[in-house]
């Protein structure tokens, strides 16, 4: 009796004092840092940096400015010290488990708690957590974190090896390869808590992780399957709740694997930008105790169902990604980290890149492979906003080790960063590297470091065994069968063999790399083109946030330290030539290079877009940048549109009117990405520049869903009569549904046409709209106005036209230039 009546009570104890989990962020303690060895202590922010931290007390200047870069370097080579004090009350004691966990370490970090070491990190990538309630004591407790020196380290492995390794000692560290500088991009080799700190207090269970699988999805009924991974800390029955389905589970002490079916009747499909709604249903799990809940996350999911198909064909294998059964044509860009310090893009930051990816018709970015995993808030907007995401692990044009303590990191990494991942609808593609299979096999490495034969073996077999055994078995051991989507290496073949255009995904740099003319994107055209790019600079406005007005020349420091390609700005110096007169000003010069990259990658983008299904995507270098700098990037650091970008919109239109000159003809093609077909009338006109009509044909076109059609071709013989220099081809498609589409097309080189002065007038409309005209054609318009964001941007206006352009801002006065 007395035993029946002790368990009573530990039992009636138990459902008491059952408590729900809670975090407490230790970021808002206040932190204190100082460089390992100095006597001094300053404030410190976390998440932050230790660059960032140096500046907030005037110890550096600001990075960015002039060539501060090369003084600011010796930071790398220090260790630094982070320490804060927090309190711990009795009742906090109570729980029953007390986690630390940090969301991210920057990089080589010991942590002390109260003078003890508890956890060493070594990957900026991966989650780290330690039980700690042992070391805590009831009121103030310390914790120091020393970072060590990344480059330090990663020198001290790579002299470990009998061999050198292509890409320098970053490649030794799990950290941010661009940190050590690219060719877009400073050498800030930063340290610090780089993400969240908390302490996670819990009782009687721990909800790890959460993952659905979708079994099936018709139009009458979806069918989802929840797996739970709860740590359970007393054994016995709970409740484990999806929305309103509630289902009693029985859990033994430690870890166990739950699942619970769900139906959704009648569901909506996510679709991507373009193609329909990006539905999302909202999901929240919970375990409870005796009708009290301990512990729910929040989900929101996305049915849908994704492929990637490569099919034999007569020419070679095709590559594309089928969305809810329909084949699509992915448009959109390569992502890289928006700051070289990280902690200060906000979640704001990453929302409005994704805006910017929406306003350009894009439904693709790829988070490149030498930066980082992006935040959370990135994903959850790709989500909501309909954009896929592919999605590279952090191997970026190197080779990587192959020994068994590099490779269980990594493994844990890819763990950690899945985990996070899998349940985004966004989430389409996981790919091993950037570039590394390409740089091995035609970059001339194995000559470059006099590698042997054996050392050549054993570095591939490195390369091998992570991307093609650790990573893909870890990624199966995760994922259900329709989100494990695995792509070993991008490009799967080097843009030097013919192979690469007809197989695979290709990163084609002939132009650029190659100095060869655009005209070439037009041949050179793969299954999926996954980069290719073009350089154009910044607006004056962003050049004046790092050098003075004095420097705005392209000879200053200051500007050729924000050129990081070695041979860049005459790179562009040398197309401009062939296609543009070169401007003497240095607001002109700036002007120019982006209308040079806008038209460079117009050329590129329609070609891929009119060789639709044989092409099925093109994501351009580059999407943003990580700091202000002359790159190939559409969006500038602070995300003002370039030319491109506005060229982007408009060409990534999901219908798109087209003009290819090929064997002296004129083909007029029309692309439709909509899933539903489309009809309209052609208009066709030849027209001088004061708006003259010279030649005109009319007719009717019916164009397929989600197809690319040349509706016209045309032999220039037709137009010889007529000077090249003072002409303009026009192909308006006007339809019912659907404003006016328009593709202009000239006969020679921007700099051969005989343009008048244009007289363009700019009337407000409204609060939000102004509207533009011209007597004559006016090249390339481009309308500025102070913090002022404009709907369309760079464009051509035929003589007579009116074009209403919507603004976000207050416009108090705008100015408008055009070429020559």
């Amino acid at each position: 009796m007395k035993k029946v009546l002790s368990f009573v009570f530990v039992f009636c104890v138990f459902a008491i004092t059952v408590g729900q989990n809670y975090q407490r962020d230790l970021g808002k303690e206040k932190w204190s840092f100082r460089k390992k060895g100095d006597m001094k202590w300053l404030s410190a922010s976390v998440p932050g940096t230790v660059h960032t931290d140096l500046l907030q007390h005037k110890i550096i200047e600001n990075p960015f400015f002039g060539s501060n870069e090369k003084q600011l370097q010796w930071i790398e080579n220090e260790a630094w010290e982070y320490e804060t004090t927090f309190s711990i009350t009795a009742e906090d004691l109570k729980s029953e488990t007390i986690e630390l966990q940090f969301d991210g370490l920057d990089t080589y970090a010991e942590v002390f708690l109260n003078g003890k070491s508890i956890l060493k990190a070594d990957n900026m990538f991966r989650t780290w957590k330690v039980e700690i309630k042992k070391q805590l004591q009831k009121g103030n407790n310390q914790l120091k974190v020393v970072f060590e020196s990344a480059v330090k380290k990663g020198k001290q492995d790579a002299v470990k090896l009998p061999y050198t390794l292509p890409g320098d000692e970053k490649i030794f560290t799990r950290k941010a390869q661009y940190h050590y500088g690219w060719d877009w991009g400073p050498r800030f080799v930063t340290a610090g808590i780089w993400k969240k700190v908390q302490l996670h207090f819990s009782n009687a269970v721990q909800l790890n992780t959460i993952k659905y699988e979708q079994k099936s999805v018709t139009d009458v009924k979806a069918e989802l399957v929840f797996a739970a991974e709860i740590h359970c800390l007393k054994s016995g029955s709970y409740q484990l709740k999806v929305n309103e389905k509630l289902e009693t589970i029985r859990l033994k002490k430690g870890s166990n694997q739950v699942k619970i079916n769900y139906e959704i009747q009648n569901p909506k499909r996510w679709w991507c930008n373009g193609l329909g709604d990006a539905h999302l249903y909202p999901f929240q799990i919970s375990v409870s105790k005796n009708d009290k809940v301990i512990v729910a996350k929040n989900l929101n999911i996305g049915l849908r169902t994704l492929e990637l198909l490569q099919e034999k064909d007569q020419v070679g294998k095709s590559f594309y990604f089928k969305l809810n059964g329909v084949p699509v044509f992915m448009k959109g860009a390569n992502v890289i980290p928006p700051d070289s310090f990280l902690p200060r893009a906000k979640d704001s930051v990453y929302q409005n890149m994704v805006q910017n990816a929406v306003d350009a018709n894009m439904n693709m970015l790829r988070v490149w492979g030498g930066g980082v995993y992006a935040d959370d808030a990135f994903y959850e907007e790709c989500d909501k906003k309909g954009i896929l995401v592919w999605q590279d692990f952090m191997f970026a044009c190197a080779m990587y080790p192959g020994d068994e303590v590099f490779l269980q990191n990594v493994k844990q990494e890819v763990i950690d960063n899945v985990n996070r991942l899998q349940n985004h609808a966004s989430l389409a593609l996981w790919c091993g590297n950037n570039e590394n299979d390409e740089g091995w096999h035609n970059w001339g490495w194995q000559k470059q470091y006099k590698y042997s034969a054996t050392d050549s073996t054993k570095i591939w077999n490195d390369y091998k065994k992570l991307f093609h055994e650790v990573i893909p078995k870890t990624l199966d051991s995760l994922l259900s069968k329709e989100k494990n989507i695995y792509w070993p290496s991008s490009p799967s073949i080097g843009w030097g063999r013919k192979e690469s255009m007809l197989q695979g995904d290709s990163h084609y740099w002939g132009v650029w790399w190659g100095m060869e003319p655009f005209e070439v994107y037009e041949k050179k055209v793969g299954r999926f083109m996954s980069e290719y790019g073009f350089q154009g600079m910044p607006n004056r406005e962003t050049f004046e946030t790092f050098a003075d007005k004095s420097d705005l020349h392209l000879n200053s420091e200051a500007v050729k330290n924000h050129q990081k390609h070695p041979t860049g700005y005459q790179t562009i110096q040398a197309y401009m030539e062939r296609d543009y007169k070169i401007p003497t000003e240095f607001e002109d010069y700036v002007y120019v290079s982006q209308l040079l990259q806008a038209e460079g990658m117009k050329t590129a983008i329609e070609a891929h877009r009119r060789a639709k299904p044989y092409c099925m995507g093109t994501l351009y270098w580059q999407f943003n940048d990580c700091w202000p700098v002359t790159s190939w990037s559409s969006l500038d650091y602070y995300g003002n549109w370039k030319a491109f970008h506005y060229q982007a919109k408009r060409s990534f239109e999901n219908v798109l009117v087209s003009v290819a000159d090929e064997n002296n003809q004129l083909k007029v093609y029309v692309i439709n990405d909509a899933l539903s077909p489309k009809a309209g009338q052609l208009v066709l006109q030849l027209l001088d520049f004061n708006g003259n009509v010279l030649w005109e044909k009319m007719d009717g076109v019916q164009i397929d869903d989600n197809s690319s059609k040349m509706v016209h071709a045309f032999d220039k013989k037709e137009f010889e009569t007529f000077d090249p220099k003072q002409i303009v081809f026009a192909v308006t498609l006007i339809s019912d549904d659907a404003e006016a589409k328009r593709a202009l097309h000239y006969f020679t080189k921007p700099k051969e046409l005989q343009l008048k002065t244009p007289k363009i007038v700019v009337s407000q409309i409204d609060d939000n709209t102004v509207e533009v005209t011209t007597d004559v054609l006016a090249k390339y318009v481009f309308l500025k106005a102070a913090n002022v964001k404009f709907s369309d941007n760079y464009f051509d206006l035929l003589p007579g036209e009116k074009k209403e352009i919507r603004f976000e801002g207050n416009v108090k006065g705008v100015t408008v230039k055009s070429l020559y």
